[in-house]
């Protein structure tokens, strides 16, 4: 191929007919452009005018289907909604039967435990009234040196005496040796006419002095003569457990 080749020259040299024809072939090509563009069942036109400017109209079938589709929509969403209503309502009375059957677990708890309460009294009182019932029985003591020693200690202790039963035995078989009617007609007591008498040898204005109330007056009664010496050992001694000799 020429390096140096004369578009300029070669382009004057085309004749009108070349010319003619050149653009006759383009004016083809656009045109099978602008064909090739329009779809197959589209109808052409030549006059832009004349295009027709009529409303659409839709056929009653097309209408039916419309209205049976707004219609079931509708009838959708009441049943939706009822759906909702119905699963509110339900869990509505559920919360109710809920909270009657804790409102029902609560009043029986209630009750049980008031019935508990009122059983607890109950066996309360009845303690209490066998407890009254021992207190106001009076009790048996034998007819001995045990039951003597044993009662005065009771006497002494509601009294506030002081006092042991070791203590009153052991000072008791020293000054008489248990025998009640024991009486000194040898010491100086006697001698003054005052002798000592009883279980812990009392004179009588010592026993008068000291005698206890609720105690009889005798002053060879067990029981009177114990608790009179223990007070009167008390008030001198500290009590009948610190004497271990003559008092």
């Amino acid at each position: 191929m020429p390096k140096n080749t004369d578009f300029r020259r070669l382009s004057r040299s085309l004749n009108r007919h070349h010319k003619i024809a050149i653009a006759g072939v383009a004016t083809l090509g656009a045109a099978a452009i602008a064909f090739s563009a329009v779809p197959s069942n589209a109808e052409t036109t030549t006059n832009e005018a004349t295009v027709s400017t009529a409303k659409v109209v839709y056929g009653s079938g097309q209408v039916k289907d419309v209205k049976a589709s707004v219609t079931d929509q509708l009838a959708g969403a009441s049943l939706k909604a009822q759906a909702i209503e119905a699963k509110a309502a339900a869990k509505k009375k559920a919360a109710a039967e809920a909270a009657a059957k804790k409102k029902a677990a609560a009043k029986k708890a209630a009750a049980k435990r008031k019935a508990a309460a009122a059983h607890r009294a109950k066996e309360a009182a009845s303690r209490s009234a066998k407890r009254a019932a021992l207190k106001k029985a009076p009790r048996y003591y034998a007819n001995n040196l045990d039951g003597w020693i044993k009662h005065s200690l009771d006497i002494m202790k509601s009294k506030g005496i002081p006092g042991s039963y070791n203590g009153l035995y052991r000072n008791i078989m020293r000054e008489s040796s248990g025998n009640p009617k024991a009486i000194n007609d040898w010491d100086i007591n006697a001698i003054n006419g005052i002798p000592s008498k009883g279980l812990l040898q009392v004179i009588p204005p010592t026993f008068n002095a000291y005698h206890v109330a609720g105690t009889s007056w005798n002053i060879y009664d067990p029981v009177a003569n114990i608790t009179a010496a223990a007070n009167y050992a008390a008030d001198k001694y500290g009590s009948m457990d610190n004497v271990n000799s003559a008092y």
